[in-house]
């Protein structure tokens, strides 16, 4: 398994992340590591992008993705 991280000359600099190897000798360090340098608003992106993609495959209209909002009040009854 070669894992190689490059830094490009772009400005800003863009990083480079390849795991080169059999899928069977995988593990998932790579794949976290990977995430992790990334951040939570790519993370994000990325799963909203699998979301709708997934919607696309069943031949649905992305105006129908949304999140669900609801509100609940949850109290303690006294007794």
């Amino acid at each position: 398994m070669i894992a190689v991280m490059s830094q490009s000359q772009e400005n800003p600099p863009v990083w480079v992340m390849e795991r080169l190897g059999k899928a069977s000798q995988s593990n998932r360090k790579f794949d976290v590591e990977f995430w992790q340098r990334q951040g939570s608003t790519a993370i994000f992106a990325a799963a909203w992008e699998m979301v709708v993609e997934a919607h696309r495959w069943k031949k649905k209209s992305e105006s129908e993705l949304a999140f669900q909002r609801s509100v609940e009040c949850i109290k303690r009854l006294r007794g």
